[in-house]
């Protein structure tokens, strides 16, 4: 027989499953729900110390008396389904670690990646948040003297996770309920043994937050050496249609998916062919002329057959990629094979390597791009009052500074396949790094945006909220449409339709670079 054991996230407690656990016993299952100390638990929060430790402990205590339910022998058949929302993966994989030869599935829902060593808090997705809790930054809710994160207030839950679907009378009812967060929670390290290894998983990603089968998959595909466990055939994923908290909007959808789950089913990532490599690195769709390259510490200068100093383009890769990825994007086929091409048309193609490894490194990302705009833009070769900036993927939010204020030397801003604002579950809520709102300040710079047909959903509304207030402020924005093409499509999908949406974004872009009545030197790079 199979049993539920269902461990809610922060700030809240075993409330939260009321429907769930309805209907999941409303279908013949067996369910329990764990009380955590400090949030619904025996004690309050400052009572004592409440660290991950005493929530691993709560949890065990549920494992235990599922498996031993009359304080006598073990009931050999019972199998344990153990369910970890938001934090509670935390405790919850803790748990398994010490009892893995009964856990039947671990389910994560809407969750991270619990690593050993790490503690919870690098879960948090809100940087500003994580920063309180580590002491390094303002108050924003911490309560030092009694050791506890504040709960959110009614219109605070988002910087938490998307609430998407959750009715209002559903909403009220997780505010009046919702506990401080025991800080010792978030700060002490997990600790595991690996006996978890073999026990089969099941991600639950909900899309509403920003996550999707589809961009795991792309994550997997970049090579990220952490991921690869998620290939393993005993990993399986759903996804539901809603925000952070499906168990209040959408109760009936999740326990289908949870008995599914508990079933063996679910979709299946495809795995790495590690004879064939990662798509974002095999060869650019075009053949590219061979031009000069220079390096400058982090920055690649592609230089054009010229004597007078040209436009430059400067290339701004996405992400987060891993810290330790080789090669780094500054040698990936489809960046280089942009640069090589603008050098052949005559202009300087900048090529750079950026710090955003994880989604708090935006800042210093961003100041990463504007300090290579700088080195392009002394360097004699280069005319420093023509120069275009081309985002793709990920990196479209640092875009957001360049729309707001364009200098005047800012002669065309490109995008590919871009991220045009923060998904719900990058806890980037506060950040001024929006390019959907940015926009509006955009003026008459040049705008060239080229969207892919076969985007991930997700991505793609950032885009069309982009467009709709591009169109709402007037900006000069031209849409180059690939409708068979896929994020990255420049090295996955070899055709004549990629092949002329590049050649068109090329040329446009530098048209604006060089400015009326001059244009591209040779015209070798874009055949």
């Amino acid at each position: 027989m199979t049993a539920f054991i269902l461990v809610s996230g922060m700030f809240t407690g075993t409330h939260i499953w009321q429907d769930t656990v309805a209907r999941l016993t409303a279908a013949g299952a067996e369910v329990h729900t764990v009380a955590l100390t400090g949030l619904d638990g025996p004690r309050a929060a400052g009572d004592g110390a409440v660290d991950l430790e005493t929530h691993i402990a709560d949890v065990l205590a549920v494992v235990d008396s599922v498996l031993d339910p009359a304080g006598g022998a073990e009931d050999g058949d019972r199998r344990i389904v153990l369910v970890g929302h938001d934090y509670g993966i935390h405790p919850a994989v803790g748990a398994a670690d010490r009892r893995a030869e009964r856990i039947e599935r671990i389910v994560y829902l809407d969750s991270g990646l619990p690593r050993d060593g790490v503690p919870a808090l690098a879960a948090v997705p809100d940087q500003s948040l994580r920063d309180s809790v580590a002491g390094t930054a303002g108050s924003s809710g911490a309560d030092e003297d009694r050791g506890v994160l504040a709960p959110p207030a009614l219109g605070e839950w988002s910087r938490w996770g998307s609430t998407a679907g959750v009715p209002d009378a559903a909403l009220d009812r997780l505010t009046a309920l919702a506990a401080p967060q025991p800080l010792g929670t978030l700060l002490q390290p997990l600790r595991l043994t690996g006996a978890i290894g073999p026990v089969p998983t099941t991600g639950v990603l909900c899309t509403g937050n920003g996550s999707s089968i589809e961009l795991v998959q792309m994550l997997v595909r970049l090579g990220d050496p952490a991921l690869r466990p998620l290939t393993d055939p005993r990993v399986t994923f759903f996804e539901l249609p809603t925000g952070h908290w499906p168990m209040l909007s959408c109760p009936a959808e999740l326990t289908d998916v949870l008995l599914r789950a508990a079933a063996g089913e679910g979709h299946r990532l495809e795995p790495v062919d590690d004879a064939a490599g990662p798509g974002h690195l095999q060869p650019f769709l075009m053949d590219v002329p061979d031009v000069p390259r220079e390096r400058h510490g982090n920055v690649d200068l592609y230089l054009p057959d010229a004597e007078e100093p040209r436009p430059a383009v400067v290339f701004v890769h996405g992400g987060p990629v891993p810290v330790d990825a080789r090669p780094t994007p500054r040698d990936w086929p489809g960046l280089t094979g942009y640069a090589r091409c603008v050098a052949g048309d005559g202009a300087v193609g900048v090529l750079l390597d950026h710090r955003l490894h994880d989604l708090g490194d935006y800042e210093r990302a961003a100041a990463d791009v504007a300090a290579a705009v700088e080195l392009a833009r002394a360097d004699p070769r280069v005319d420093q009052d023509r120069i275009a900036l081309w985002f793709f993927s990920g990196g479209g939010l640092i875009s957001a500074d360049w729309l707001d204020a364009p200098p005047a030397w800012l002669r065309c801003l490109a995008a590919t396949y871009p991220v045009l604002a923060p998904l719900p579950n990058w806890g980037l809520s506060e950040t001024r790094l929006r390019p959907a709102r940015a926009v509006a300040n955009a003026g008459d710079l040049p705008v060239v945006l080229t969207r892919v047909g076969l985007e991930m959903p997700e991505l793609a509304a950032t885009v069309e909220e982009f467009l709709a207030a591009a169109k709402d402020g007037g900006a000069d924005v031209e849409v180059i449409d690939v409708p068979n093409g896929h994020h990255g499509f420049e090295t996955i999908d070899v055709t004549d339709e990629s092949r002329a949406a590049v050649r068109h974004a090329i040329r446009t872009v530098l048209g604006h670079a060089f400015g009326p009545g001059t244009g591209p030197g040779t015209g070798a790079g874009t055949p």
